[in-house]
């Protein structure tokens, strides 16, 4: 059985990283850092919280050595750790929604009535972006985009929608993405794309699911490209 009090103290340790995850506030710090470094400032306004509220969330999380930091001047960074943080928290959210009946119910007071948002996963956005049959949105701020994102995906923040949808073909379907499958801004950019007559779905989970999943991320700012021949589904070849 071996020594009883040993045994604890190293189930103590696992449980330092349960404790630290256990507050919805730093769940979502997870989701956001997730998408790439953020700076304090930045996820205090990203959260609509208090500069110290969130500055004393993260420090649960540094000293869970959940994340990590870098100073530039007098600002400080934060980063995930590593991508199994990322798939720590995503099997977190999967457990809860296989076994709590309550997740959703929430999801939907949240993301809104989505029975008309379609949605795709990996491996079928991968096809129809091969053969051209898609463009790809990741509607996330700018920053998120540039820190990582699917290649070839167009940059369209979601609060940028209504003035950029002539970037957009209109004879062509369009899949938005963002952050997971929580996120609300591809749910309401495509509840938005419906309603300026525009075929739209979204992909089922976000940038760090795609990551987590080994498939190409590209970073920077260089903008996505539309299929150089968008053709629609059951359209022939020439």
């Amino acid at each position: 059985m071996g020594d009883r009090t040993a045994k604890r103290a190293l189930f103590e340790q696992f449980a330092r990283v349960a404790k630290a995850v256990a507050h919805a506030a730093r769940l979502e710090l997870l989701e956001l850092l997730a998408q790439g470094e953020r700076s304090v400032e930045e996820l205090a306004a990203l959260t609509e919280t208090g500069l110290s509220t969130v500055s004393a969330q993260l420090q649960e999380l540094r000293r869970a050595r959940l994340v990590e930091t870098r100073r530039d001047g007098t600002r400080v960074f934060y980063r995930l750790a590593g991508d199994d943080v990322a798939a720590l928290v995503g099997a977190l959210r999967d457990v809860a929604a296989t076994h709590l009946g309550d997740v959703e119910p929430a999801a939907r007071r949240y993301l809104g009535d989505d029975t008309d948002v379609e949605a795709i996963d990996r491996t079928e956005l991968l096809r129809r972006a091969k053969s051209g049959e898609v463009v790809v949105v990741d509607v996330r701020p700018s920053a998120e985009y540039e820190a990582g994102h699917v290649p070839s995906a167009l940059s369209i923040p979601l609060d940028e929608l209504h003035v950029r949808l002539a970037d957009l073909p209109s004879d062509i379907e369009i899949v938005a993405y963002c952050r997971g499958p929580y996120c609300f801004l591809a749910h309401e950019a495509v509840r938005r794309l419906h309603l300026s007559g525009r075929r739209a779905l979204r992909l089922v989970d976000g940038l760090p699911e795609w990551r987590l999943a080994g498939l190409a991320v590209a970073a920077g700012a260089e903008p996505g490209r539309l299929p150089s021949r968008p053709r629609r589904r059951g359209d022939q070849r020439p």
